[in-house]
């Protein structure tokens, strides 16, 4: 037997729509979670949405895990899209999920879902969490604890500590996004000498200013003959020709952040990277820093933890590390970070906006609302989400 739902997809590329789909009823050991909170993560989303992925462009072998050309790349429609939801337990086969109970998942913009908790992991949110920061737990958060969980692994191998990547140690996060930003509060909790935020956009080095991160314009809104690589450079300065970051969190798809990142870094440092490509790299020279100073970059990628790692690391666990930051954070991520909260109807029509460019200030991150249709948006401005004394100082004058 089945039920019916709703779900955001993509028709064809550039076409977003709700879905009506089927999803099975819960048997033995499973549970019905219906909706309330699912959040935008707009650069994987807007990637399926314009059909820039590499899955649409390219053949995927899952055996030799490679891209190439010997197979038709994947097709639409895309029948999900998404992977930071909250929902509530409505009907339960399972003694590991109670009725009633709320629970974070990674299951896509759908008004319900048939949990496994065998198959796809089940994050409870606490009652001392604001619900709606509940889309973090399942995935977005995770994401970013498995970012330190690599610096960590370079630093000191899979027996190391989730600070050991950063505690005491100058961090440069390249990025402010959402995934950048929750890396570096995860980094200053866990005791980073420095962070410094590197990015173009003046509206979210406003956001991390007020997030209490440092910050620097990257980019074409770096000051001319003064780009944030140097700026970082001039910063932490350790002794004769060994100057810069300790360790990048690379948080954005742009080949321009990678070379921001490697030319940061002092000799023998790593950029971790968090990134999700849509193109090429031509703004990297690896015959330039990366081969002069002997640099490292590692993927960060969430379908894995560092070798090693993974019976210590799985994703509850870096759930639990998500759930520390924000019952520390919450407050200000809610305040700062998600911008918008509109009705579930409205997804397909901000993604499609997103992906056509047509916001002149899109937001930091929007999240979905789940329920009756016709109730009132609730927007937040950038502006608005901003409002209040930052604690943090920007170093572009440096």
């Amino acid at each position: 037997m089945s039920r019916a739902i709703r779900s955001i997809g993509v028709v064809e590329p550039g076409r977003p729509a709700i879905l009506d789909l089927e999803e099975p009823d819960p048997g033995p050991g499973q549970a019905w979670v219906r909706t309330e909170w699912s959040g935008i993560s707009a650069g994987t989303e807007v990637a399926l949405v314009r059909g820039t992925d590499p899955h649409h462009l390219l053949h995927w072998d899952p055996d030799l895990r490679s891209f190439d050309d010997a197979g038709p790349p994947a097709t639409y429609p895309v029948t999900g899209l998404g992977y930071m939801e909250v929902g509530r337990v409505t009907e339960s086969r399972t003694p590991d999920l109670a009725e009633g109970q709320l629970v974070a998942m990674a299951y896509g913009h759908r008004t319900g879902f048939c949990a496994d908790p065998t198959v796809k992991p089940v994050v409870p949110v606490p009652d001392d969490l604001d619900p709606l920061l509940g889309v973090y737990l399942a995935q977005m958060g995770p994401i970013c604890v498995n970012g330190l969980l690599h610096a960590a692994a370079d630093v000191a191998g899979p027996g190391g500590r989730i600070d050991a990547g950063v505690r005491d140690r100058h961090v440069l996060v390249t990025g402010g996004g959402v995934i950048g930003l929750l890396s570096a509060m995860l980094a200053v909790q866990h005791g980073a000498a420095e962070v410094v935020v590197a990015e173009p956009s003046a509206e979210r080095r406003a956001v991390a200013e007020a997030l209490g991160l440092a910050t620097l314009p990257d980019g074409a809104s770096a000051e001319p003959g003064h780009p944030a690589w140097r700026a970082v450079k001039e910063l932490w300065h350790h002794g004769p020709g060994d100057a810069g970051a300790d360790v990048v969190l690379q948080c954005r798809g742009h080949d321009a952040a990678l070379a921001t990142g490697l030319k940061a870094l002092r000799p023998q440092g790593t950029v971790v990277d968090l990134g999700f490509y849509q193109a090429g790299a031509e703004a990297v020279r690896l015959g330039e820093e990366f081969h002069h100073n002997g640099l490292a970059v590692v993927c960060a990628q969430i379908g894995r933890v560092p070798r090693g790692m993974a019976d210590a690391w799985p994703r509850t666990a870096l759930a639990e590390v998500t759930l520390d930051l924000l019952r520390e954070r919450g407050d200000d991520v809610r305040r700062h970070l998600v911008t918008d909260v509109l009705p579930f109807e409205e997804g397909p029509r901000l993604l499609a906006d997103l992906a056509g460019r047509r916001l002149a200030a899109p937001p930091l991150q929007a999240v979905l609302r789940f329920g009756p249709e016709g109730q009132p948006r609730e927007h937040r401005s950038e502006e608005r989400a901003r409002s209040g004394p930052g604690r943090g100082a920007g170093l572009g004058s440096m």
